[in-house]
């Protein structure tokens, strides 16, 4: 039942509103392409600096986490106790994530995709 109350409804918003579909698609996307975008990075550089990680291991000092820099041949160890969580780790990637979807969507409205 959910299933075909799903499906007309569908039906009824894409002959009825053909921009509003288009519209929530396109938001969908750009939504899930600067999710991606924005987290890959973030989880390469916290699975690199993680103690257990064979990157770190370069680390012959207990407390100590190697940091990824742009020589590949460069080791630099830092403090453990340098690398917390702190209140804006919290709010910056949000505010980054409806920006960039914002910017997105008016490229894309400025293009006019829908219009012949």
């Amino acid at each position: 039942m959910t299933l075909s109350f799903i499906n007309s409804f569908l039906h009824r918003i894409t002959n009825r509103h053909p921009f509003l579909f288009y519209a929530v698609m396109w938001t969908v996307l750009l939504t899930i392409t600067v999710a991606v975008s924005s987290l890959s990075p973030e989880i390469a550089f916290m699975s690199a600096i993680s103690p257990s990680s064979s990157f770190s291991q370069a680390c012959k000092s207990e407390g100590y986490i190697r940091v990824p820099l742009d020589g590949p041949g460069e080791v630099f160890c830092f403090p453990a106790h340098l690398f917390k969580k702190s209140k804006m780790d919290y709010f910056v990637p949000p505010i980054f994530a409806a920006a960039v979807v914002a910017g997105s969507a008016f490229v894309v409205r400025a293009m006019g995709l829908w219009e012949d």
